[in-house]
C-alpha cells in the first residue's frame, strides 16, 4: 500500500489518524470544527443570562449554521462512503460501518431537541423560560457533545482505517470532488471556510488550502469578518 506524501494529520481532540493512501485532511478538519463548536455551545447555554435576548438569538442563528454543517456531513457519509464500503467488506469491518449509520441516528434527535429548546429560549420572555428549562437545554447540548465525540472517535479509529484499506487515493479524490464537496453556494462558503479554519493549527490550514483556487482564499478572507462578528455575539458569555 502506498502512503500519502504527507504524514497523517492529528488535530486536538482527534482519536486517531490511520495511515493509508487517502488524504483525510478535510474529514479531520470537519471533526475538529464540530468538537470545537459543541464545547463552545455547552459553555454558552450554561452561562448566558436568560435576559440577554440578543445573545440567545445569536446563539440560535449560530446553532442553525452548525447543525446544517453537521447534517450535511453525516448525509454525505451515509450516501457516498458507507454504502460503497459495505459492498466491499464483511465481518467486524461491516459491523463498524453499520455502527456509523446507527450512531448518526442517535445524534439526530439530540440535535433536533437542542434546536427546539434553543429556539424557545431565544424567542421567549425571561418570565416564560425557566432555569429548569435552561438546565434541560444544557443537559441536551452536553449529551450531544459527548455522543458526537464518541462517534467521531469511533470513526477516526475504526471507520477511517477501513477507508484507508479499501479505497484508493484516486477513488477518495473523486469522492471528495463530487459527493463530499457537494454544491455549496458562495453564501454558504462565506460561513463554512472561516468556520472550518477557526482555531485550526497553521499546518492544517496550509494543507487544507494547498492547491485551492484563488476564489476559495478570497471567500475565506471575505467571510472572516461576519463569521467573527456572529461568534462574538453568540459566545459572549462562553
Amino acid at each position: 500500500m502506498n502512503q500519502t506524501a504527507l504524514p497523517p494529520l492529528l488535530l486536538p481532540g482527534q482519536a486517531a489518524a490511520p495511515p493509508g493512501p487517502c488524504d483525510m485532511t478535510g474529514m479531520y478538519v470537519m471533526h475538529h470544527a464540530f468538537r470545537r463548536d459543541l464545547g463552545r455551545f455547552a459553555s454558552a447555554v450554561r452561562l448566558t443570562p436568560l435576559d440577554q435576548h440578543g445573545t440567545w438569538r445569536a446563539l440560535e442563528q449560530r446553532w442553525a449554521r452548525f447543525a446544517h454543517e453537521l447534517h450535511e456531513h453525516h448525509t454525505k457519509e451515509d450516501v457516498g462512503i458507507w454504502p460503497l464500503l459495505l459492498e466491499r467488506v464483511g465481518g467486524d469491518d461491516r459491523a463498524v460501518l453499520e455502527a456509523m449509520e446507527a450512531e448518526h441516528a442517535l445524534v439526530d434527535p439530540l440535535l433536533e431537541r437542542a434546536e427546539s429548546l434553543l429556539g424557545r429560549l431565544a424567542t421567549s420572555p425571561r418570565s416564560v423560560f425557566t432555569e429548569d428549562e435552561r438546565d434541560g437545554l444544557t443537559t441536551t447540548v452536553e449529551e450531544l457533545r459527548d455522543a458526537l465525540h464518541e462517534h467521531l472517535s469511533h470513526e477516526e479509529a475504526d471507520a477511517i482505517r477501513i477507508i484507508q484499506t479499501e479505497i484508493t487515493a484516486d477513488e477518495w479524490a473523486h469522492l471528495e470532488a463530487t459527493v463530499l464537496r457537494g454544491k455549496p453556494s458562495p453564501g454558504q462558503m462565506l460561513f463554512m471556510l472561516p468556520w472550518a479554519t477557526d482555531e485550526l493549527p497553521a499546518e492544517a490550514v496550509a494543507r487544507l488550502l494547498d492547491g485551492a483556487p484563488p476564489p476559495i482564499r478570497w471567500l475565506l478572507a471575505l467571510g472572516r469578518r461576519s463569521y467573527t462578528r456572529l461568534d462574538r455575539r453568540a459566545f459572549a458569555y462562553a
